[in-house]
C-alpha cells in the first residue's frame, strides 16, 4: 500500500496558485521530488501530471537534455531549479532543451527556492515558457 507524504501548507498553496496560471508551471519539494506541474506545462512535457505523476530528482531532470544556446551541456546544478534548489536563491537563463522525441526547443526558465520561515526551504517554484 502506497504511504501518503504530508505535504508543507507552502507546497500546497504554491500549488493552488500554480494551478490557475496560464503560464507554464512546475513545483519540486526540498527533497527535489517534482510534486506538481500546471496544465500549461503539459504542451512543453508532452503528458499530463495525473499520467506522469510525482516523481524523484533524478527522474524528472533526466527527461530533458539540457544546453546553452551555444550547445554546451548544462547540468542541472547550472540551471535555475537546481540553483534555487542547491543554492537556494531565484535564478533564471535562457537554454535549450531536447525533449525524449527528440524536439528541440528554446525556453526561459526563472526558479526561486519556496520557505516556510526564514530557515525552513520547503521547495522550489518554476515557471517556464519556449522563446
Amino acid at each position: 500500500m502506497a504511504v501518503s507524504r504530508h505535504k508543507h501548507l507552502v507546497l500546497i498553496l504554491a500549488r493552488e496558485f500554480a494551478a490557475n496560471l496560464a503560464t507554464p508551471t512546475f513545483i519540486a519539494d526540498e527533497t527535489g521530488r517534482l510534486v506538481f506541474f500546471n496544465e500549461a506545462a503539459e504542451g512543453i512535457i508532452e503528458q499530463t501530471f495525473a499520467e506522469m505523476g510525482e516523481m524523484p530528482l533524478e527522474d524528472w531532470t533526466s527527461r530533458f537534455e539540457a544546453r546553452t544556446l551555444e550547445s554546451e551541456p548544462l547540468p542541472f546544478e547550472r540551471r535555475p531549479p537546481g540553483i534555487a534548489f542547491y543554492e537556494r536563491r531565484p535564478a533564471h537563463e535562457r537554454y535549450r532543451v531536447t525533449s525524449a522525441d527528440g524536439a528541440e526547443r528554446d525556453i526561459s526558465v526563472t526558479s526561486f527556492p519556496l520557505f516556510a520561515h526564514a530557515d525552513e526551504f520547503v521547495g522550489v517554484f518554476t515557471i517556464f515558457w519556449r522563446d
